[in-house]
């Protein structure tokens, strides 16, 4: 073995820790947001020290989290192109369910306090592309317009969450659910709803409104 090949396999080796570290952090976060280090240690199969070896602590573990989850979300924004601001919207909405698993932990970290702040930095781009989706959508009076677009944006982003946080996402109407409320959030009656639904099939599912998961009942109190 030479001497260039060897640092180069060491730091493909220590990629590839890196990453399963990572999709480790994902299931342990998506099971339990709180989950400690020992607890995502052992999920990757390895000890304390040796994750510290890639991490220098919890924080720079979940900072890595969200930033490769924040990369794909904000790729796929950038991909969405349709001209009618309603299709747009549901398109969006659809494939950034496509990743689910990696959708449910970005919302467990960001409803974290300690990580809202660096989740919202690391998703300014598609935060950037909502907000000119529904200010196009307002000006071409697809979408409501009885409220400012940072507000109607802000809102919709805040419906996508609720839905993401309360809904299984390996149901099949996932999908439904998340287009049919944000779509519900930017203006349009559920008839309208499903007449676009009908004519881009490919958007997603038709929703069924049991698969929403209960309101623990502490957090639906007045």
């Amino acid at each position: 073995m030479t001497e260039t090949t060897a640092p180069r396999r060491q730091r493909r080796d220590a990629s590839a820790n890196r990453a399963g570290i990572l999709a480790a952090a994902s299931q342990a976060l998506a099971a339990d947001p709180h989950a400690s280090v020992d607890q995502i240690a052992r999920a990757a199969g390895l000890s304390r020290r040796a994750l510290y070896g890639h991490f220098d602590d919890r924080t720079a573990l979940v900072q890595a989290l969200v930033s490769a989850g924040a990369a794909r979300f904000n790729a796929i924004a950038e991909r969405v192109d349709d001209a009618d601001s309603r299709i747009a919207l549901a398109r969006l909405t659809a494939d950034l369910w496509r990743e689910a698993a990696h959708v449910q932990v970005a919302a467990a970290i960001a409803l974290d306090e300690a990580h809202v702040e660096e989740t919202a930095a690391a998703l300014a781009p598609l935060r950037r592309v909502l907000a000119a989706l529904v200010r196009r959508g307002q000006e071409e009076g697809e979408l409501r317009q009885d409220m400012t677009a940072p507000t109607l944006a802000r809102l919709i982003e805040e419906s996508a969450r609720t839905v993401v946080t309360r809904t299984d996402a390996s149901s099949p109407v996932a999908a439904g659910i998340a287009v049919r409320a944000v779509l519900s959030i930017a203006g349009l009656g559920w008839r309208e709803i499903d007449a676009l639904l009908a004519a881009h099939p490919g958007l997603s599912a038709t929703a069924a409104p049991d698969t929403l998961a209960p309101i623990p009942a502490e957090e639906g109190r007045a």
